[in-house]
């Protein structure tokens, strides 16, 4: 793991975007994987900024969404196919035929969710990644006991996850009990993966993640397997970290041919 501890919310958003950018213009049909929720729109804002300034074009690069609601009508606004579509598609100009969503909808989920995977292998696999991390590890909808080795599949959602989104819905009873997730599997297949965090209330989970031992109960320390995890967060993410300044020297002194452009 790399982790870069910047001062502020929206720098660790511009980081993010800069490694993004970075794989995007060396490949200009690079595979994204998408993640929906509060911790990514910094990066979206961030990508989407640059494309309607002519510095990039997203245009010939395709997506998989992380996750889905299970049962939640397609037009609903807080569908992650709406989600994505507002905040990233449209923004970054990418061509929505490009871009997929875990079908929530599905009649026969497990032939859903296993051609999900068979698609994003299809597709080369995903060259970058996208992740937030809940309050309680959890990546994607991976919440805590989900096998290190998982794939996209249905999982019920932890109460506090459910009471993290109910800002979303106009009744917390509205907020879905099930979704389909990528596995900590699937993800861990991705090229490269770049989590994001800010806030004190993302701190113990951050900690757990990155310094704690490997364990199913926090789902996000599956990332210390990856061979090319990036975690971006803000001072206040990294609170409970027993070596931040380590990090960021490491970070500070990282040689120049490491650096993106």
């Amino acid at each position: 793991m790399e982790i870069i501890i910047l001062p502020t919310p929206e720098d660790v958003g511009r980081v993010a975007a800069d490694l993004i950018s970075s794989v995007v213009k060396a490949k200009p049909t690079a595979v994204l994987g998408l993640a929906t929720g509060s911790s990514p729109l910094d990066i979206y804002h961030s990508l989407a900024t640059r494309v309607a300034a002519g510095e990039l074009d997203v245009s010939q690069a395709s997506g998989f969404a992380l996750d889905e609601y299970v049962g939640i009508p397609l037009e609903h606004p807080e569908s992650y196919a709406a989600v994505i579509a507002r905040d990233v598609v449209g923004p970054l100009g990418m061509d929505p035929a490009k871009v997929r969503v875990p079908d929530g909808r599905a009649l026969d989920i497990e032939a859903a969710t296993a051609e999900y995977d068979a698609a994003i292998a299809a597709a080369g696999g995903v060259d970058i990644q996208i992740l937030g991390i809940g309050a309680n590890g959890h990546i994607g909808f991976n919440e805590p006991t989900s096998s290190f080795a998982s794939r996209t599949r249905i999982k019920t959602l932890a109460p506090e996850t459910r009471a993290a989104n109910a800002r979303f819905f106009d009744d917390p009873a509205d907020v879905p009990t099930h979704c389909l997730t990528q596995g900590l599997g699937t993800i861990l297949d991705a090229h490269r993966v770049v989590l994001v965090a800010q806030g004190a209330g993302k701190a113990a989970a951050i900690a757990a993640a990155v310094e704690g031992p490997l364990s199913a109960m926090c789902p996000g320390s599956a990332l210390q397997l990856h061979q090319h995890a990036t975690i971006v967060i803000d001072e206040a993410a990294a609170a409970e970290l027993t070596l931040s300044e380590y990090y960021k020297y490491t970070y500070a002194n990282k040689p120049a041919f490491q650096r993106f452009e």
